[in-house]
């Protein structure tokens, strides 16, 4: 990379890693830090994404998840104000990422991809009512698990994408196994934030390093 790109556009990949460890840290300890600053640091994560997606990704697809990206980042604030709204500006974030994903299908599926895709598709709304048994957080679930699944399915790399769409659903079916039993675990708690923003930043990059390969190879 370019000195003059590195100064540019990384620093929101590391803005970002700074504010999910930082968001990771006081929500794990009893800060003394305001509660609007907290949801503030919290929403930088995913938003410093976003922001690297429009000033690093090329074209339409780069500013289309960038809006996914800005989209869960709002969500994630949300979320600590609103639970109901929250989930709802996700399951919006899910609907524009699968828009993004069915752009660009892969070419030619094996069997235990397409198996994978349906296992997604139908699992995960399937867990999450057996979790919860409501129906509002299993039908976020049916537009999260096919996120995953079309990003799975996509012609964006498996092993950075469509791993990152698989671990935010781990993250959510974590949050719903905690709803159902109507208390926090510790391990859970230990592990949504961290599986939900290493998935966001996998896909971030993931999608943004594929556009930029294909526009010099175009080129």
């Amino acid at each position: 990379m370019h000195k003059r790109a590195l100064i540019e556009h990384r620093p929101w990949l590391l803005l970002s890693i700074v504010a999910a460890g930082t968001y990771y840290l006081l929500d794990q300890t009893d800060s003394a830090l305001g509660e609007i600053w907290i949801i503030a640091i919290k929403g930088a994560a995913v938003g410093c994404l976003a922001i690297y997606a429009i000033a690093r990704g090329p074209g339409s697809a780069a500013k289309h998840i960038a809006l996914v990206l800005a989209l869960c980042a709002f969500a994630d604030m949300t979320l600590e104000l609103f639970l109901e709204i929250g989930a709802g500006i996700f399951a919006v974030a899910h609907l524009a990422a699968i828009a993004l994903y069915m752009k660009y299908p892969r070419q030619h599926l094996s069997g235990s991809q397409k198996a994978l895709a349906g296992v997604l598709c139908i699992a995960t709304p399937v867990i999450a009512w057996l979790f919860t048994q409501d129906a509002l957080a299993a039908g976020y679930a049916i537009t999260l698990g096919a996120m995953a699944a079309l990003a799975w399915t996509s012609r964006f790399p498996r092993y950075r994408v469509g791993l990152g769409a698989i671990l935010f659903v781990i993250s959510d079916l974590l949050i719903f196994a905690e709803y159902g039993m109507q208390s926090e675990t510790p391990v859970a708690n230990m592990l949504i934030w961290p599986l939900y923003y290493v998935g966001q930043f996998m896909i971030a990059t993931g999608i943004v390093q594929t556009l930029r390969h294909e526009l010099s190879e175009e080129s």
